[in-house]
């Protein structure tokens, strides 16, 4: 039985959705340039096929089900595509969603964020700031000292103990 306004709530939702998305003639924004660039082919080639789907398909990996979600030793977290280094160990706490989650990257520069409307909602996306790989998304409802949860995705990442 479905509760009144659910329909409504869904419908509002896709149009939300919609509205995201640029309008036919309407130009699209020119793609960043990384430090780190390759074409689809070489990203294919160099990443397995979950980190390509993580990475450059913006892929979520199953919760509780992934490498890192419940790795509580030393370490470094590094980019799986480029290397460069994201998150210190000492950063990382147990969110309880199955995912490692982080409460800040190892220096501010190593990520970018931008506005993510792929489910109808708004989120904040991250990636890697050296080659544009999907890491996952930030909240703002982590613990202190930041207040931040980065919650990424562990095919997105390797570490480096």
């Amino acid at each position: 039985m479905r509760r009144p306004g659910t329909v409504l709530l869904l419908l509002s939702a896709l149009a939300l959705a919609a509205c995201a998305e640029p309008s036919a003639g309407e130009p699209a924004a020119p793609a960043k340039r990384y430090a780190v660039t390759k074409t689809d082919a070489e990203w294919k080639a160099a990443l397995s096929p979950e980190q390509y789907r993580i990475l450059r398909q913006k892929g979520t990996e199953p919760a509780f089900r992934n490498a890192y979600w419940d790795y509580h030793g030393a370490g470094t977290f590094l980019c799986a595509a480029c290397g460069q280094e994201l998150f210190s160990a000492d950063d990382k706490f147990d969110s309880g969603t199955g995912w490692p989650s982080f409460t800040r990257p190892i220096r501010p520069a190593a990520v970018e964020t931008g506005s993510d409307r792929s489910l109808g909602i708004e989120r904040t996306e991250v990636v890697c700031a050296r080659c544009g790989g999907h890491l996952g998304h930030v909240f703002d409802d982590g613990p202190r000292p930041t207040g931040l949860r980065y919650c990424m995705n562990s095919g997105a990442m390797t570490l480096r103990k």
